[in-house]
């Protein structure tokens, strides 16, 4: 009896303490699991700098190219015929004064057997100043009225055509200043003092007249690449550093972080873009922090570190 009794309690202890065993086994392995998964999910998904909406104020412009046209051509010719040219005072790129005489003219007229006198009969004169910009003018050819014997750029003056698309036509006023670019960089500032009401139905272009006070040194034909001032003076908005701004098929997107330190995609609507940064219109209110770049290896959800400065 006394055999039996010492052996059930020998049994009972050893089950308690392979049940103890047990559930100590039971619980370690998958706390030890649990806190594996903890520590690999917590673990920033990359270190980035934050960047907020900043206020700025832009000038609004607009870019278009174009060439460097004649302001006004006078084309001079005789206005007699039977006249021969028998002097050619001027040529190509001479600066002319009103008045200034251009030609003399002079006349054979037979005086009885096989005498000639030569008497002058005239000469052609510069209608207005200007540049000289084309010369067919001969001594010894015959002056025949609306011959073309002179081609004159009036006053010198040149100016910027810009070819621009309906929509950009609409934007442009008189008055309006715009900045060309010719040479090896020559900068000079103009204004528009003409505009195409209508585009060529070809090439779905009209132009937009520009006035430049100084064209010396400036050849008409030359291509040069300008932008209008559209906005009027500079215009309050909001932008972030370009990088900070994703793109995905035609909508744009930022990564906002949040309080705890993980990204969220939001659309924003973007406006124009100026250097490095680009106009925020809507989607992301002031003081809201978004990843300044390396947006592109993160996803939604992910866990990042920030850092300062």
């Amino acid at each position: 009896m006394n055999t039996n009794i010492l052996s059930n309690r020998l049994l009972h202890k050893i089950a308690l303490s392979g049940l103890v065993l047990a559930g100590a086994a039971f619980w370690l392995m998958p706390h030890g699991v649990a806190e594996q998964q903890t520590s690999s999910t917590s673990r920033p998904a990359l270190t980035v700098r934050t960047a907020t909406l900043q206020a700025d104020k832009w000038s609004r412009s607009l870019s278009a190219n174009g060439s460097i046209l004649p302001w006004q051509e006078a084309i001079i010719s005789a206005q007699v015929q039977g006249l021969r040219i028998a002097e050619v005072k001027v040529s190509i790129g001479d600066h002319v004064q009103q008045g200034d005489v251009l030609v003399t003219l002079d006349n054979f007229a037979r005086l009885g057997g096989d005498t000639s006198e030569r008497t002058a009969q005239g000469r052609i004169v510069a209608p207005d100043s200007g540049v000289i910009s084309a010369a067919n003018a001969n001594v010894g050819s015959m002056a025949q009225p609306g011959v073309e014997l002179f081609r004159l750029i009036r006053k010198g003056r040149l100016e910027w055509r810009a070819d621009l698309t309906a929509e950009e036509l609409m934007l442009i006023r008189r008055g309006m200043s715009a900045e060309i670019v010719v040479g090896e960089g020559r900068v000079i500032r103009g204004t528009v003092r003409a505009i195409s009401p209508s585009v060529d139905a070809q090439t779905r272009y009209g132009y937009a007249l520009v006035s430049l006070p100084d064209s010396s040194g400036i050849i008409a034909g030359a291509f040069a690449r300008g932008t209008f001032d559209v906005s009027g003076g500079k215009k309050s908005l909001q932008s972030l550093p370009q990088s900070a701004v994703l793109q995905r098929g035609s909508k744009s997107y930022v990564l906002v972080v949040g309080a705890d330190s993980r990204v969220q995609e939001r659309m924003v609507t973007v406006g124009q873009r100026n250097g490095d940064r680009i106009e925020i219109k809507q989607g992301l209110k002031a003081g809201e922090a978004v990843v300044e770049s390396g947006g592109a290896f993160l996803t939604e959800g992910d866990l990042v570190q920030v850092v300062k400065g």
